[in-house]
């Protein structure tokens, strides 16, 4: 049987538990749009998905065995692709025997979860620790607060130069002698290699010493400055790094630096935007250069704040797998799967401070995906956004946080940790256009330079520099190409988490290997 129940957790996002006979799902919406509280009036239908009683199966499911079990029917019933695959087809759970011979020959669930994913999903992952991934989710992890990107230090060579990103605030690197532009080429005395350093840079060690380096003459080399930091377990970051006002030859501009939609923080996110409503700002520059993505909803609220003479109208549209589209129109009907503009925030009753703008400019690198690029889209249907930067991940989908429930009372199975985050729904904006998945490409085209990042917030930093001239009305700035492979093995470990690929994964996919 399956039935809608709308539950809330500690993370203040709706969650709704899917129950099916034997096996409970808990689906919690962080990378999509909640499909709708009322979707709890469909507390009784059955057989609409899945029409397999598994009650009655004759299969002892013990270790991981249970976890193959997990994984094979939560895919088969949120996957996007689950019609394209063949081993997630319905009938294969039809001949009990032969499923309980699929399962045995694929206990190991790391494998078997990648074995079922379809060659276009870059992004869907599973996890062993459903703790770690809903800290993650919600920009809680270990860390020093250095966000920092790799790139080889040479052609055809297999050292690897790091170079800072940006200071998380209130980090343990926060009062420390290193800064956005910085170059590090070893860890505690060890240089960087192709081959080292995911052990010296992810491992189990809270604390390590980066060796910090410069370019010279003859290319790299050693800086003398070495800097010790010490990862904080269950560090919680705050998404905005910077906000605020921009005095201009074209006015007051607002600036914003945001780095995850994280909807437990919308409280602080609407504070920013009455700063920014009370200041008079007439034009408005969000930098998600960053920005993995987060939260839909919060996408749609920071939609919401920018705007806001759109209330009530079609923000995004959802594309599920057939048996899911066809179940949620049949039972809501076409208008369950639009996700619209608001002008309150999610649970509360606060006001959504609006700018009522009719164009925004938005910053961004490869690096930016999932719900910055649901934002451009959508945004796109209804004012002109003004693309600056590189081209995006190309992240057009959405997923969902699946959990393996043992009783109606939402208990997790205490046999195991393991969660999934299988991509679900293709994400779409008003006029229908999802297809993404190379990326957007900017208006402005201008790589971020590691060799000139500038200072994040600041007139002259390049990417902030080349909207203002934008904006004002004067020619773009020059900006000269970096003699340093541009050439990412890797941007954080956060980032490839945020686009369900870890880094191994990640490295393997990229070289073809």
């Amino acid at each position: 049987m399956y039935k809608f129940e709308q539950n809330k957790s500690r993370m203040s996002l709706p969650l709704y538990c899917i129950k099916f006979s034997r096996i409970h799902i808990l689906i919690t919406f962080l990378f999509l749009l909640s499909i709708g509280c009322k979707k709890e009036d469909a507390l009784e239908e059955t057989n609409e998905i899945a029409n397999q009683d598994t009650d009655d199966m004759a299969i002892s499911l013990e270790g991981d065995l249970q976890i193959s079990d997990f994984v094979w029917e939560g895919l088969n019933t949120y996957y996007y692709w689950q019609k394209d695959v063949p081993n997630l087809a319905d009938l294969k759970r039809s001949d009990e025997k032969s499923y309980a011979k699929f399962i045995n020959n694929n206990s190991e669930p790391e494998a078997f979860f990648e074995s079922l994913n379809h060659p276009d999903d870059r992004f869907s992952w599973i996890q062993d620790d459903y703790e770690e991934l809903e800290n993650l989710l919600q920009g809680v992890y270990s860390s020093n607060g250095v966000e920092f990107g790799l790139t080889f230090a040479c052609r055809d060579c297999n050292e690897i130069i790091g170079y800072v990103k940006y200071i998380l605030k209130n980090s343990n690197a926060s009062d420390k002698n290193i800064k956005r532009g910085d170059f590090f080429n070893g860890v505690n005395g060890i240089e960087l290699t192709i081959t080292n350093y995911r052990n010296l840079l992810f491992g189990d060690e809270l604390t390590y010493t980066l060796n910090m380096a410069r370019i010279g003459d003859n290319g790299i080399e050693s800086s003398g400055v070495n800097v010790e930091l010490t990862k904080e377990e269950d560090f919680e970051t705050n998404p905005i790094q910077v906000s605020k006002i921009l005095e201009t030859s074209a006015g007051n501009v607002g600036y914003l630096m945001y780095n995850q939609f994280v909807i437990d923080k919308n409280t602080d996110l609407n504070k920013v935007f009455g700063d920014f409503k009370n200041q008079g700002i007439n034009e408005l520059i969000v930098d998600l250069r960053y920005n993995g993505g987060g939260s839909v909803r919060m996408c749609i609220e920071l939609a919401s704040m920018i705007t806001g003479q759109y209330t009530g109208e079609i923000f995004s549209q959802e594309q599920w797998n057939s048996k899911l589209t066809e179940y949620l129109e049949d039972r809501f009907g076409a208008e369950s799967l639009q996700d619209k503009f608001v002008d309150t925030l999610e649970n509360s009753e606060e006001s959504i401070n609006s700018l009522s703008l009719n164009r925004v400019f938005v910053l961004t690198t490869n690096e930016s995906a999932s719900a910055s690029e649901l934002l451009i889209n959508s945004l796109s249907s209804y004012i002109d956004v003004i693309h600056v930067g590189e081209q995006t991940t190309g992240k057009n989908v959405g997923s969902i946080t699946v959990y393996d429930y043992i009783d109606n009372d939402g208990t997790k199975n205490p046999d195991h940790k393991y969660a999934m985050q299988p991509i679900v729904l293709k994400i779409a904006n008003k006029d229908g256009f999802a297809d993404y998945a190379n990326g957007l490409e900017p208006d402005a085209a201008i790589d971020e330079d590691i060799q000139n990042l500038g200072t994040l917030g600041e007139l002259n930093e390049p990417l902030l520099s080349t909207a203002i001239n934008i904006l004002s009305g004067t020619a773009k700035v020059s900006i000269p190409e970096s003699s340093i492979s541009r050439e990412l093995l890797i941007k954080d470990q956060l980032l490839f988490r945020f686009q369900g690929m870890y880094l191994d994964q990640n490295w393997t996919k990229t070289q073809g290997k």
